[in-house]
């Protein structure tokens, strides 16, 4: 296999992400900040991919052909996010990349099985948020070891990657999630994306929508909307101020997409 050279210095970490699992009446919302470097190619946005066992709906990153968040046919939902549960020494060289791993755990009819056996040797360290079966799992791989835990569907959470963020600021993210929370008591989508375009304090350093120096900042916003047989990926790519939406139909012989274009006013 190919070796993955990581070409991110230790004091700069890659991004993404911020993510946010949102419950509601009329569905489930799993979304994402993509936050990358400048020098990182602009990602393509997403489409369906056919893999041996399921159809995925993704946007790919150029540079690795992985992805950070993704949609399969049998309507499990994921999102990647970098490290586990604190900043890490990145190494020199990685046996894969962390977007490739995660497109062979999504592509699979039980994500969490295909987890529980991937051999992440030399994987460089992350967290993955998995909502399958029903059931919301918080995968985490440390460089050595599995973690995994179940959490409640029936409230919100909100993740922020450990390679930008150290545990204060984490928290302070969370706080500003629960007043959010307590103002949108049933979100829609709209309330939602303006979260996670708008929240925070106005330091662009670490709020939802990050900006440090116009070197690492977010890249694209998506949110993945689960209700009964369908699934909705809202991606905005806030680099080319465009926006599109794709569905696809759970456990269907027969693909049926629909895809929509539109530019950001």
């Amino acid at each position: 296999e190919r070796i993955w050279r990581s070409s991110i210095h230790h004091t700069i970490q890659k991004g993404m992400c911020t993510v946010s699992f949102v419950p509601t009446s009329t569905g489930i919302f799993l979304s994402s900040n993509r936050d990358e470097k400048k020098t990182r190619g602009i990602a393509l946005s997403p489409q369906i991919y056919q893999s041996e066992s399921c159809r995925q709906l993704y946007p790919k990153d150029v540079n690795a052909g992985g992805a950070w968040i993704a949609l399969n046919s049998f309507s499990d939902a994921a999102v990647l996010l970098n490290g586990a549960f604190e900043k890490h020494q990145v190494e020199n060289t990685y046996r894969r990349s962390r977007g490739l791993i995660f497109l062979e755990i999504i592509s699979e009819n039980n994500p969490k099985e295909q987890f529980d056996s991937i051999d992440l040797n030399k994987i460089e360290p992350f967290t993955i948020i998995l909502f399958s079966k029903g059931i919301l799992h918080e995968l985490r791989w440390d460089a050595f070891h599995k973690y995994q835990k179940i959490l409640a569907i029936d409230r919100a959470y909100i993740w922020s990657s450990s390679t930008l963020y150290d545990s204060a600021t984490v928290r302070k993210r969370e706080h500003w999630f629960s007043v959010w929370l307590s103002q949108n008591s049933e979100p829609s989508l709209d309330q939602i994306l303006s979260f996670h375009k708008f929240g925070g304090e106005g330091d662009r350093h670490i709020d939802i929508r990050m900006n440090r120096n116009n070197v690492l900042y977010t890249v694209s916003i998506t949110s993945i909307e689960l209700k009964g047989e369908v699934g909705i990926m809202h991606y905005q790519d806030l680099i080319n101020h465009t926006q599109s939406t794709q569905e696809i139909l759970f456990n269907s012989s027969k693909e049926q997409i629909n895809h929509y274009a539109s530019e950001i006013f």
